[in-house]
């Protein structure tokens, strides 16, 4: 198996898990030129940007600890494109969150960065 159909996996789980907690899938793997993100959902009134990060140890660290600021910039640059395509309206309060999985299960750490330009 490849990483991709790994991670994917770890996306769906990901999902449900989110799902569970009253989030609605909107998207998944939301790919555009600036980049991508493993999940576009709805939680309330807020229009959340989620990734996804699994590690099977902490021995590489916490996956919680996984998302650096390059990947929060270019998640940022995914959000405003996705709002532009989509004609969500700048008024729409938006989120970052970041599901960490390890074989003990998943965390969800909300509003886990703020935009970064």
């Amino acid at each position: 198996m490849n990483n991709r159909t790994i991670g994917s996996g770890f996306e769906k789980q990901a999902a449900a898990f989110l799902q569970s907690k009253g989030y609605r899938i909107l998207e998944m793997n939301f790919r555009c030129r600036q980049g991508e993100v493993d999940i576009v959902a709805q939680d309330g009134r807020y229009l959340v940007f989620v990734e996804v990060k699994y590690r099977r140890s902490n021995e590489k660290g916490n996956p919680l600890e996984a998302v650096d600021i390059r990947k929060q910039r270019q998640i940022s640059r995914v959000c405003l494109f996705y709002m532009s395509r989509y004609g969500v309206s700048e008024d729409t309060p938006i989120r970052f969150d970041v599901v960490g999985i390890t074989d003990q299960g998943c965390t969800l750490i909300q509003n886990a960065f703020d935009y970064v330009g």
